[in-house]
């Protein structure tokens, strides 16, 4: 080989072997590229249809059953929130839940954890009963019980999610928040 012959290469320039010379050159590149394009867009599509799902179900339910005649009727003191702070905290509470599971989807986990998708399933529907059970019905006691009974199955997935994605496990902290504050709204509009 002659000196002439051998050419210097630019730092710029990619090694012939590495990724990024086959992402530039060659039809593997191209493949490579449209596999993880194809991938991110699945993603991206279940994602917004994990995040749509509960957002829709939880707007419906506050639609069709989010009368407050049953919060109307009690007195209202100065540290309970209006209804609109109840729907709306729903609201975020329901996106919160279906990004964690979402994350928990992503990782493999409801293969890995079986028992955290019927759990999941059940806070959400816990959390779709609440709203007309006490803001339409009045039914105090009844609202008592589902709060008692969707801070069981949030706990349930809290452990779950977190043995799947730590991160969804923390996701769902807000979340248990929120019905302490509900379980004592409701003890309180009792008395």
């Amino acid at each position: 080989m002659s000196p002439q012959s051998v050419r210097r290469r630019s730092k710029d320039e990619p090694t012939p072997g590495s990724a990024a010379a086959a992402a530039t050159t060659g039809d593997g590149g191209k493949n490579l590229r449209a596999r993880k394009m194809a991938m991110a867009k699945r993603g991206l599509r279940s994602l917004s249809v994990a995040l749509a799902t509960p957002l829709c179900l939880t707007l419906l339910t506050t639609y069709l059953f989010g009368a407050t005649r049953g919060y109307a009727a009690v007195s209202r003191p100065f540290w309970r929130p209006p209804v609109w702070a109840f729907h709306l905290a729903s609201l975020s509470s329901a996106c919160l839940m279906g990004l964690s599971a979402w994350l928990v989807w992503a990782d493999g986990g409801f293969r890995r954890q079986p028992a955290a998708l019927p759990l999941y399933l059940t806070e959400l529907a816990l959390s779709l009963a609440w709203g007309p059970v006490v803001l339409g019905a009045g039914a105090m006691r009844l609202g008592l019980a589902v709060c008692m009974a969707l801070f069981a199955a949030l706990l349930g997935c809290s452990q779950l999610f977190r043995r799947v994605n730590p991160i969804a496990g923390d996701l769902v902290k807000p979340c248990l928040a929120w019905v302490c504050f509900l379980a004592v709204c409701n003890y309180k509009m009792l008395m």
